[in-house]
């Protein structure tokens, strides 16, 4: 005996209870949307208004940024970051790539090792180095490091520290880039005769360019903003003061203005980075 269709009056009637249920779920959802960035717009605020409260003007923070000191820390900062961002790219794309295309013996074991500075504390990062170059193994790398003139309290040691922390980011970008990227396209180019190698320079590695570099400013912006690690692992001396070491020890001192004007400038970096990262790939979660 077969089934009555049930007429579109039937079916619309049917489906009123669905959407009443619905309604209270998407009213919610939109209440903490609106809430939460409300939150984050009103700290983003936060900053420039006080600034503006107590009288800053544009060329007072300009006059503050050309303060010698002030001027090293943005520019050890750049530096040091764009360093540690070389580095990001030559482990993440290889890494990324592996993750993405091959199935071996201890893969989801890399997989974890490549998560595990997302989820520990980040000053736990910079603990972690002070033990490991204060014995055994360190201690050689820092005899090899001296004898060319080179010390962990330094640029290099800053670099090590906004590596650790950003290229996890950078390679779970590169992995889920490559992911996008149908493997029978590589699979036709070596069938016609390209090499892994060129099959990946000239097919995969275009593909995946957007992809790629959303993930390396992502990660870029990430190292920008270390502060834990390199606090317990290089310091705040006055050679060693990155942007965000120079916030906190400003803050310290009482320099409310001179810190907030240095975080107003790293806001506007992120936010920069951000809207680069979105343009990228848009659509893409980062987590």
């Amino acid at each position: 005996m077969s089934r009555r269709r049930a007429t579109p009056r039937e079916s619309a009637a049917a489906m009123r209870p669905v959407a009443a249920a619905r309604e209270p779920l998407l009213a919610t959802c939109v209440v903490v949307a609106v809430l939460f960035a409300a939150v984050v717009l009103a700290l983003v605020g936060a900053d420039a208004w006080y600034l503006i409260r107590h009288g800053n003007s544009p060329a007072d923070l300009l006059r503050s940024l050309s303060r010698p000191g002030i001027r090293q820390a943005v520019v050890l900062s750049l530096t040091t970051s764009l360093c540690s961002l070389a580095l990001t790219l030559a482990t993440s794309l290889p890494l990324g790539y592996l993750l993405s295309r091959q199935r071996f013996p201890g893969r989801a074991l890399l997989s974890t090792l490549v998560d595990v500075p997302i989820v520990v504390p980040p000053v736990v990062i910079g603990i972690s180095l002070l033990a490991f170059f204060g014995s055994g193994a360190g201690v050689a790398v820092r005899a090899v490091l001296g004898r060319f003139g080179l010390s962990m309290v330094s640029g290099l040691g800053i670099v090590l520290c906004q590596y650790l922390v950003s290229v996890p980011y950078a390679i779970r970008a590169a992995a889920a880039a490559f992911d996008e990227v149908d493997r029978e396209l590589e699979a036709v180019a070596m069938v016609l005769g390209c090499s892994r190698w060129r099959a990946f320079r000239g097919v995969t590695l275009p593909l995946a360019r957007n992809g790629l570099l959303a993930g390396g400013v992502m990660a870029w912006a990430r190292a920008l903003g270390v502060f834990g690690p390199i606090m317990a692992f290089v310091g705040t001396g006055p050679r060693v003061q990155v942007m965000p070491t120079c916030v906190w020890l400003e803050l310290s001192v009482g320099n409310i203005d001179v810190a907030l004007t240095l975080a107003l400038v790293m806001l506007g970096l992120s936010g920069a980075a951000l809207a680069l990262v979105h343009a990228l790939a848009p659509g893409r979660s980062w987590t």
